[in-house]
């Protein structure tokens, strides 16, 4: 399928408001601190990609899409020196006769909602009304197993508080549509033992940030539509990224997302046969991975997070004061408070069931990726890596008249990326030879 330019009325919608709001992100300034509707998208030189950068690009995409073993994905790349790419590739579902993919569909987000959650606490912080110090037992004092725990270090993944994806994930697959009460989530991490002492060990939790959600909700009295529009999708000025809180139909355009099947009991998958996810209820994940968005709005997300625009700058900066998450990682790979960090590269990699998605972007440049695929059996590092690799060509973009090309040091190149890909696609995994440190991300976590 050939690439798009940035079309369609969301795009329209918001490239309207661009120009000033990144011109003013990319030289240090926090437009949205104050209050001010920001929008984190789009190019200064141009609407579209160079045609060779543009064709790499999709190379890439289709590839990811055939490896994953979905039907379809849609992917965008923006660089403000070069130009704008945004593409989709397959087909809605695998029936037969599906219709293309749309470029303007919404699916759901997952981990990247962590980006989003995490800036909501800041605000707060900021706003003097919680302290990243806070103990979660302040403002739950009637739940047990809560000590030691703070505010601060759910986000970080600090807090040693342990997990419910691993136990809970094959109902979810198996039975999407189930609905999940958020004590009924955090109770089932609270009957596992503590991964480490508070503080001490990077454990990625799910649960953790559930649990955050629910103290936060308490704090201010607030629901979370509430807070995330306040905080986030309002001063964005993005009207495309939402909660499902009592519905679990995405909206439309919208693609089917698929899973290998999962044994509820023994939780082993069966790569013969794939569950329509498609309806999962956004209560399985909550303020760690519920929000439903499309490919502009999640750009315009990751990139204003990034930038730190949503934030007074001391408070950004927390954000992204980042930890080693363990040895055997690669010292570029590091996790800040609901960020990850990929060299220069700031966003999220998520896979809940149905889709796989991951989003970057680099503050300096203002070069971010945005990739989704309607499969999420291959799992989050896939989508990381073919967001990595759509940045590696992304970052190499000739710059046009009038503009020039950054310098990005990227530790890694497309072609390392590619090399490694087969080799994480879950069902479809094949033997492929690549780099241990590109291999070592993908024991960030668990899925989504």
């Amino acid at each position: 399928m050939a690439p798009r330019g940035v079309r369609g009325r969301r795009a329209t919608r918001a490239l309207a408001a661009v120009a000033v709001a990144l011109s003013a992100l990319l030289a240090g300034c926090s437009s949205g601190a104050g209050g001010a509707t920001v929008t984190a998208i789009g190019a200064q030189a141009g609407d579209r990609m160079p045609d060779a950068t543009a064709k790499q690009l999709q190379a890439a995409l289709d590839k990811a899409v055939k490896l994953s073993g979905g039907s379809g994905g849609v992917a965008g790349v923006w660089a403000p020196w070069a130009g704008t790419w945004t593409a989709a590739s397959g087909t809605v579902s695998r029936d037969k006769g599906a219709a293309p993919m749309n470029v303007d569909s919404s699916f759901r987000i997952g981990s990247i909602t962590k980006e989003a959650t995490c800036t909501v606490l800041l605000k707060l912080v900021a706003d003097k009304k919680v302290g990243l110090d806070d103990e979660v037992s302040k403002y739950l004092p009637r739940m047990v197993g809560l000590n030691g725990l703070t505010l601060g270090g759910l986000c970080q993944n600090t807090s040693g508080f342990a997990d419910y994806w691993s136990s809970l994930n094959p109902q979810m697959v198996t039975n999407p549509g189930r609905n999940w009460d958020a004590v009924e989530l955090i109770n089932s991490a609270l009957g596992k033992a503590r991964v480490g002492a508070p503080g001490q060990t990077w454990s990625y939790s799910n649960a953790g940030f559930v649990l955050l959600g629910l103290a936060l909700q308490t704090a201010t009295h607030q629901n979370w539509q509430t807070l995330y529009q306040k905080y986030v999708t309002g001063p964005l000025g993005i009207a495309d990224t939402t909660t499902l809180p009592t519905g679990t139909s995405l909206p439309s355009p919208s693609p089917t997302g698929y899973a290998a099947d999962r044994d509820p009991v023994t939780g082993a998958t069966n790569c013969k046969v794939l569950d329509d996810d498609t309806g999962l209820s956004p209560s399985a994940m909550q303020q760690a991975g519920g929000l439903v968005s499309t490919l502009d709005d999640t750009a315009s997300l990751v990139h204003a997070v990034a930038a730190g625009a949503l934030l007074p700058a001391g408070v950004a900066a927390q954000q992204q004061k980042a930890v080693n998450m363990s040895d055997s990682m690669p010292s570029w790979a590091q996790y800040g408070l609901g960020v990850e960090k990929m060299g220069p590269l700031i966003g999220h990699a998520s896979a809940v069931p149905g889709f796989a998605t991951a989003a970057y972007s680099d503050p300096k440049s203002g070069l971010t990726v945005v990739v989704m695929v309607n499969s999420s059996t291959p799992g989050a590092n896939f989508a990381r890596l073919v967001a990595l690799q759509l940045a590696s060509i992304g970052s190499k973009a000739s710059a046009s008249s009038g503009h020039k090309q950054p310098a990005i040091g990227l530790p890694w190149t497309a072609d390392q990326l590619a090399a490694v890909l087969p080799s994480e696609t879950g069902c479809n995994a094949a033997a492929a030879p690549g780099d241990p440190a590109l291999k070592a991300i993908g024991s960030i976590g668990p899925d989504y």
